[in-house]
């Protein structure tokens, strides 16, 4: 097998060099849209040696027109049969993981048919499988809190490769980030959540319960990293490259080295003294964005008990001012709970699509 390539760059080749050639050749007629998005490290441009090992690899999405998915059977024909065994030194044939069903491996064969990881499909059919979402339509309030963060990184990173029918490079522009006042009501609701929290994590260092301590202040430090993705408008991709996308961020050279230090700290009071300087930064940040009113920077006491906190609750507020949709603003009277990256980080209810009928009604 080859040495590593970026699955991006493999799959820009992949397409050009080997799946284009057979579909201008076999079906010249045939409007199209190939990419490289959805799920995988590649998508995202993490990919490394060790991605190789399961679903990676030579592969595309194709999507049709759905006029033309009555084609499907005669083109997946065309690839197995015309597509080469290898391609770049890598196997263009898979086979499913014995002991992980749904998952691909590559198998190196040298004749037959090649079990190829082309995906023929309509976009329609393949946002309704991702997202429970048909595209037919702007996307609601309730959409937008209700698709993952992880999900819609996947569907706006990677790369198109083609597009001759236009619907997949619109969709991706609808989708390259939130309508304004729903990002200032998620981000209105990470300041609430840091508010809700930020006390408790030396409290419970004070009355002795370090282990209890460093738990909340780890969930504070992925609040801060998660509004550090909102304020510099990228979406957070899901937990194995959470970290990775992180430093990506302007904000993150900063605040990575406090937000370390916080993780480590071996004392509630270590641990505050470095939120707080972390707080400090992310107030700096979002005064730079001119989203409110200038905001303070420096942290004060929790009421008359000896801890330090950057009441988060005040930033929520000046945020929740600024909204003016009205359907937006219907969401101000109530607790506020976010978006689905907010209040579970469970990886079904991110993952599997299909729970976002019930995750709507939160919103309606």
């Amino acid at each position: 097998m080859s040495t590593f390539i970026p699955g991006i760059e493999l799959n820009r080749r992949f397409y050009e060099e080997a799946v284009r050639p057979l579909l201008s050749q076999h079906f010249p007629a045939l409007s199209y849209a190939a990419a490289l998005i959805g799920p995988g490290s590649d998508v995202l441009g993490f990919d490394t040696a060790m991605s190789m090992d399961h679903d990676w690899g030579p592969r595309l999405l194709i999507f049709l027109r759905e006029q033309d998915t009555a084609l499907i059977p005669s083109l997946d024909k065309i690839l197995r049969t015309h597509l080469p065994h290898s391609f770049a030194g890598f196997p263009v044939n898979v086979m499913e993981a014995a002991d992980e069903p749904g998952i691909t491996q590559m198998q190196q064969t040298t004749k037959g048919e090649v079990n190829h990881r082309i995906s023929l499909q309509t976009l329609q059919g393949f946002l309704q499988y991702r997202l429970a979402y048909g595209g037919e339509q702007p996307p609601t309030v309730a959409d937008w809190l209700t698709f993952p963060s992880q999900e819609l990184r996947s569907l706006t990173a990677g790369v198109v490769y083609h597009d001759e029918i236009g619907e997949l490079t619109a969709l991706r522009a609808q989708l390259a980030w939130y309508p304004h006042d729903v990002w200032l009501y998620l981000l209105a609701c990470g300041w609430q959540r840091i508010g809700q929290e930020e006390h408790l994590m030396p409290r419970a260092g004070f009355a002795g319960d370090e282990l209890g301590s460093a738990l909340i202040g780890s969930r504070l430090v992925r609040d801060i990293m998660f509004l550090c993705f909102l304020l510099e408008k990228h979406y957070a991709p899901y937990p194995k490259w959470f970290g990775t996308a992180f430093k990506q961020l302007d904000g993150a050279t900063a605040l990575q080295p406090i937000l370390w230090r916080a993780e480590r700290a071996a004392s509630w009071q270590e641990r505050e003294s470095a939120l707080c300087e972390a707080y400090t930064q992310l107030a700096h940040m979002h005064n730079a964005t001119g989203i409110t009113h200038a905001m303070p920077e420096t942290v004060s006491s929790f009421h008359d008990r000896p801890f330090r906190v950057i009441q988060g609750e005040t930033f929520a507020r000046a945020l929740l001012e600024q909204i003016t949709d009205p359907n937006v603003q219907r969401l101000r009277t109530r607790p506020l709970i976010g978006s689905i990256d907010h209040f579970s980080d469970s990886t079904d209810l991110h993952a599997i699509g299909h729970w976002r009928a019930v995750l709507r009604e939160l919103y309606e």
